[in-house]
């Protein structure tokens, strides 16, 4: 770990340099950074998420629908702003100042929640909250990817979010103490997680560097396909991050995530069918997110590491049959303690096998110039996707019950998993293919 100067640290010019280096030095110090932010900033974020579905449908009283509604708002609004986040972060190479104002306004929301009774007012605070995840996303993988070598960059992405992932295991359980040990149970849990979200900011701060290492731009801009670099540097520009689309490589991947994106259930929808299923009292409902942290955590790094051995296309559709599994196995009427235990876990290796992976295909394929809006400009296609799901799977429950819902939304992952098949891209290197 090191301090960061505003000029950039010396230490993160020899980011790339170190990443190929050698076993030990494959991942660069600037990866460990931004995930001990996602760390910090995950155990904030992931408090609230553990225990929003309970609070705003047994607390608040809304329906499936208006918690469709507002979960889409929550897991879908960002898309609108990630595009604007990604081409702020190119102009200039100002990726860390995008990220900071993002991280500072996600945090800034938590303690709204307190003051926030209706559903208007609960999703005008999500929307903000998402506004700055939005935001800061696409400017962080771009430092990862442009801190790592091509070569490494799945598991570059891994460890990002294996430490991310610690922090949303970490937020649950810390949630659920202080739900059993405070007399106001919600309102204790909003007033941490803002605390925690600022010392995250802190951290940011004190230790990323301000400035992406021309080491680093100069070897991934050499590495970008020739339609974009032949003639130079590509202007920065949102008419130019939308350009990438007419790159092959860029446009499968952006129409494999959105295919894939409009049958992936939220996961909070996920964990009240387990707790319909199960009948698991409201006290237990904020540890059912550390079954699948858990498996992430546990599987990010392994499956990122085979991602860059075999083929990232295959690890990334192996994900998504994970969580058809998971699908299949809620709408079974099987009896069995280790349901929940086998749900979560594939559920946790459909994120360990797709997060990252897809991340990491995707930096192969965009020039270091357009890093961040390329980035996400595929994550905008996947956000909007995952928010029509949300906004679709809440009204099928309301009318027609939870297994009606999710029996569609497994057959629409299946027709869409073949499309994306399709898609695939072929005799491509190894680093870009996914």
């Amino acid at each position: 770990m090191y301090v960061a100067d505003s000029r950039g640290a010396p230490a993160a010019a020899a980011d790339a340099a170190r990443a190929g280096s050698g076993r030990r030095s494959a991942i660069a110090p600037t990866v460990f950074a931004l995930g001990t932010v996602s760390l910090i900033t995950d155990v904030s974020s992931e408090m609230v998420t553990a225990v929003l579905p309970l609070y705003l449908v047994t607390g608040l009283g809304l329906s499936p629908l208006g918690f469709g509604l507002l979960d889409g708002v929550y897991n879908g609004f960002s898309a609108l702003v990630r595009l604007v986040g990604g081409h702020l972060a190119d102009r200039g190479g100002r990726h860390k100042a995008v990220a900071v104002f993002g991280y500072g306004l996600s945090a800034l929301c938590k303690p709204l929640l307190l003051v926030a009774g209706s559903l208007p007012l609960i999703g005008a605070v999500l929307a903000a909250d998402r506004t700055g995840k939005g935001l800061r996303t696409a400017p962080r993988d771009a430092l990862i990817s442009l801190a790592s070598a091509p070569e490494t960059r799945g598991r570059a992405f891994g460890v990002h979010r294996a430490m991310d992932t610690a922090g949303a295991m970490l937020g649950p359980l810390t949630a659920f103490l202080i739900l059993r040990q405070a007399a106001d149970g919600y309102d204790a849990v909003f007033t941490v997680s803002f605390c925690v979200a600022a010392l995250g900011v802190l951290v940011l701060l004190l230790f990323v560097p301000s400035r992406t290492p021309q080491s680093a731009v100069a070897g991934s801009a050499a590495g970008a396909p020739a339609t974009l670099s032949a003639q130079g540097a590509p202007r920065v520009s949102l008419k130019a991050a939308l350009a990438l689309l007419r790159v092959r490589p860029v446009r499968q991947l952006t129409l494999a995530a959105l295919l894939l994106g409009l049958a992936t259930v939220s996961d909070s929808f996920v964990y009240l069918l387990l707790q319909h299923r199960l009948g698991v009292p409201d006290r237990w409902f904020a540890l059912l997110p550390l079954g699948t942290a858990a498996a992430f955590l546990l599987l990010a790094v392994p499956l990122g590491r085979l991602a860059d051995k075999v083929g990232r296309w295959q690890v990334f559709l192996g994900g998504h049959a994970a969580l058809l599994l998971a699908y299949v196995l809620l709408l079974t009427g099987w009896q069995s303690p280790a349901l929940p235990f086998l749900t979560l876990a594939l559920h946790g290796g459909f994120y360990a096998a797709t997060d990252g992976v897809l991340m990491a295909a995707a930096a192969g394929s965009v020039p270091a110039e357009l890093r961040s809006s390329g980035l996400a400009l595929i994550q905008t296609g996947q956000a909007l996707a995952r928010f029509a799901c949300s906004i679709a799977f809440g009204a099928a429950w309301t009318a027609w019950g939870d297994r009606t819902a999710l029996g569609t939304a497994a057959a629409v992952l299946s027709a869409c998993a073949v499309g994306a098949y399709l898609l695939r891209p072929s005799n491509s290197p190894k680093e870009d293919r996914l």
